[in-house]
């Protein structure tokens, strides 16, 4: 057997696992392990995964991963969430389609925190459907505006798409941070759009909520100004070349606690948990990224990318066509499986044809993003749905995903934008120091 041949045969048992639901991770290092054996030697793929496996947990760049997502698990054990979605509710809440569009807003600054959309869109969930439900808001659209606005956490730095892109093309984690800035606030802004349009067509859908008093609407603004500050910090901060990623991390988590302290909001209770989870969601993508490694090398010796990437640039649809093709098959993959495990899958394979094609990779690393959020929200998979609904279980699926229609019409758009405009997400890269 040729090494293409194997190589192809590696995919077909790969996608076979995958099918019969074995955990992403385990299904490429058992595929990753048998296909370097098979071309290589048992004892070689046994090495790389020892040593791959090493290398990659010793690297001081995942610093971020753990201690992003920790700052988001402290910012919603001390209610800095619920505190984001007041202000919001407060200046928004009295138009029509207000309390979906706070939702967007609130879910916009929690991903600044917090780097997971699922956790965006759990939290968000737990924070806004009572009260959205409370104003007769129809559940498709309260529901939709949820899980929709949950994919924004991989978008608004800090974001582990952004990590997990950066680790496995050696870009910068800091520039992927700030190229998704611009993207971030466009696709929110277009998210209310979408609402805007939907609660004019049938108003029904999204009646007005009370009017706040600007009394309350400056003490539900103070309440969040930590939320602000922090964000303004890290953020800021890793764009002035004050902080490098890793040190943006931890001084986000220092803030975060202390905040939670002085308010008396943190308990150990709650500081358990937010490290509890933190561990287990870094454990899983730490096994995802050792599994990357464990595959590449299998990659590498049955020469896949190569044939692959000579395959695309060969058909005869000009470069953009290429980047489409591989946009739509990240959508269509995004269907099936998750959308970390599809990014490591498939990276190795693609961004080799992107740097051929020239294409600006921190550009690419942004679209490529957007259509995994896409993914999160898609029947069957669709998680961000699966975690609105154990929110609002008497909401039928069927219905959440309905919600969500609106919201990926969004997404392309923001996709052509992008692809239109490339300045919108290399504008803030190209200007920042250090």
């Amino acid at each position: 057997m040729s090494p293409e041949t194997a190589g192809l045969v590696g995919m077909g048992i790969l996608f076979l696992l995958l099918a019969l639901r074995i955990p992403v991770a385990f299904a490429m290092i058992l595929v990753g392990l048998g296909g370097a054996a098979y071309l290589n030697s048992p004892t070689g793929a046994l090495n790389a995964l020892a040593t791959e496996g090493f290398n990659l947990a010793a690297s001081a760049d995942l610093v971020v991963i753990p201690l992003f997502i920790l700052m988001g698990n402290l910012a919603t054990e001390t209610g800095m969430s619920r505190k984001l979605y007041e202000s919001a509710y407060a200046w928004l809440g009295h138009f029509r389609g207000g309390l979906a569009t706070a939702t967007v807003a609130g879910s916009a600054g929690f991903a600044a925190l917090s780097g997971s959309s699922v956790a965006s869109a759990l939290t968000m969930g737990k924070v806004a459907l009572g009260e959205m439900k409370r104003f007769n808001y129809a559940p498709q659209l309260s529901t939709g505006v949820v899980a929709a606005g949950g994919t924004l956490g991989i978008l608004i730095p800090p974001s582990t798409g952004f990590v997990l892109y950066a680790i496995l093309t050696q870009e910068s984690i800091g520039r992927l941070f700030l190229a998704g800035v611009i993207p971030g606030n466009v696709l929110s802004l277009l998210f209310v759009v979408a609402i805007l349009i939907l609660t004019t067509i049938n108003p029904a859908l999204g009646p007005k909520g009370p009017l706040a008093t600007w009394p309350q609407r400056w003490r539900a603004t103070l309440g969040a100004l930590p939320i602000f500050a922090i964000i303004i910090l890290t953020i800021g901060g890793i764009y002035i070349g004050l902080f490098s990623p890793v040190e943006a991390s931890a001084v986000g988590v220092g803030l975060t606690a202390l905040f939670g302290v002085i308010g008396r909001t943190l308990t150990l209770k709650g500081l358990w948990n937010a490290l509890s989870d933190a561990t287990a969601t870094t454990a899983t993508l730490m096994l995802i990224l050792i599994a990357a490694n464990v595959i590449g090398p299998f990659f590498a010796l049955s020469h896949l990318p190569q044939v692959v990437g000579t395959a695309l640039t060969t058909l005869p649809i000009g470069p953009y066509g290429i980047l489409a093709l591989i946009l739509v098959t990240y959508l269509v993959l995004g269907c099936f499986m998750e959308g970390f495990g599809m990014l490591v899958l498939t990276m190795p394979i693609f961004f080799p044809v992107i740097t051929q094609l020239a294409f600006d990779p921190i550009w690419f690393g942004v679209l490529v993003v957007i259509t995994l959020e896409m993914g999160l929200i898609t029947p069957p998979v669709g998680i961000n749905v699966f975690m609105v609904k154990s929110v609002a279980p008497d909401v039928p699926v069927g219905t959440i995903f309905r919600g969500i229609w609106p919201f990926l019409i969004a997404m392309i758009i923001c996709i052509i934008l992008l692809t239109i405009f490339p300045d919108l997400a290399l504008y803030l890269p190209r200007t920042m120091m250090g």
